[in-house]
């Protein structure tokens, strides 16, 4: 799926890359996504609801370890809004070296439902493969909430995997399964 016309692509693969004006937006989308019911979650972001002022910290943190080789933000533009991003990342290990995480995947809540999502997945393929040397790109998304369906045929490929019961406590006794997905490239 190509992303709509009114859409463009922009890659952050270093801080500097992200203007103070992006990084606003991020912020935005990951609060907006977050109080939605969104599963984008960072160990020292607290439960929904979620403020700006928790939020930039984090996103701020995640800008500040981007590095060409190692991890890039790719980010959806609609005009001159965010409509949507993610992260894709490398590990240094060299057992692992070749499988990339694809990880904070958002779509601006106001702008579900046009491609975004599915738009981001196909590209990050691309970019894991072209320009990361990637050969298996994989994710993890919280059972319950239609991501195992859009994953599994998004991106122009099938992703596969498996599930791990009860693997993530979004609260006391509401355990969710963590789906687990990889693609070959």
């Amino acid at each position: 799926m190509a992303i709509p016309e009114a859409h463009r692509f922009l890659q952050a693969t270093r801080p500097d890359a992200l203007t103070l004006g992006l990084r606003r937006q991020l912020t935005d989308c990951w609060m907006a996504v977050a109080n939605t019911g969104g599963a984008v979650f960072e160990s020292d972001l607290p439960m929904p609801p979620v403020s700006a002022r928790e939020v930039a910290p984090v996103a701020d943190r995640l800008i500040a370890g981007l590095e060409p080789e190692r991890s890039r933000i790719l980010i959806a533009m609609y005009g001159d809004t965010l409509a949507g991003w993610l992260v894709l990342r490398r590990d240094p290990h060299p057992l692992i070296a070749h499988v990339g995480v694809v990880n904070h995947v958002q779509t601006h809540p106001g702008f579900r439902g046009r491609g975004i999502g599915a738009a981001l997945m196909e590209r990050v393929r691309v970019i894991a493969r072209e320009e990361m040397g990637l050969e298996r790109p994989q994710l993890s998304a919280r059972a319950g909430l239609g991501l195992e369906e859009f994953y599994g045929g998004s991106g122009g490929g099938r992703w596969a995997g498996g599930r791990v019961r009860c693997a993530l406590r979004v609260a006391p006794g509401a355990d969710r399964d963590d789906i687990l997905m990889s693609i070959s490239l």
